[in-house]
C-alpha cells in the first residue's frame, strides 16, 4: 500500500504533551484517496459506479480546481474514498533493555 505524507509535525518542549514529557514525537499523517464512489445510475434509480479505484490528480497547480479533478475518472476528489493514515514516531531518551 503507498504512503503520501501529508503533515510532519515535532512536539516542541514547552508545547503540552498527550505523552511523557521526556520523549519528543514525531507525527506523520499520510491521506490517500482510494476507489471512486460516484454512483453514475442515480438519476435513473439504479446503482453504478465507474471502477475507478485510486484518485489521480489531473494536470495542474495544486488547489486548482484542475487538480482537484481526477485523471482516470474525471470525477471530483471529493467523490473519491478518503483514508488517513497516521503514524506517531516516539524517540526515547531510555536506554536499551538488555534482556536479562
Amino acid at each position: 500500500m503507498r504512503k503520501r505524507q501529508v503533515v510532519l509535525r515535532r512536539a516542541s518542549p514547552d508545547e503540552p504533551s498527550r505523552s511523557s514529557s521526556t520523549a519528543s514525537s514525531l507525527t506523520v499523517r499520510g491521506v490517500r484517496y482510494g476507489e471512486c464512489q460516484k454512483n453514475h445510475a442515480a438519476a435513473v434509480g439504479g446503482y453504478a459506479v465507474d471502477g475507478c479505484r485510486e484518485f489521480m490528480a489531473s494536470n495542474g497547480e495544486e488547489g486548482s480546481v484542475a487538480a482537484l479533478t481526477c485523471a482516470a475518472c474525471g470525477c471530483h476528489r471529493s467523490f473519491h474514498r478518503r483514508e488517513i493514515e497516521t503514524e506517531v514516531v516516539c524517540d526515547c531518551n531510555s536506554p536499551p533493555s538488555t534482556g536479562n
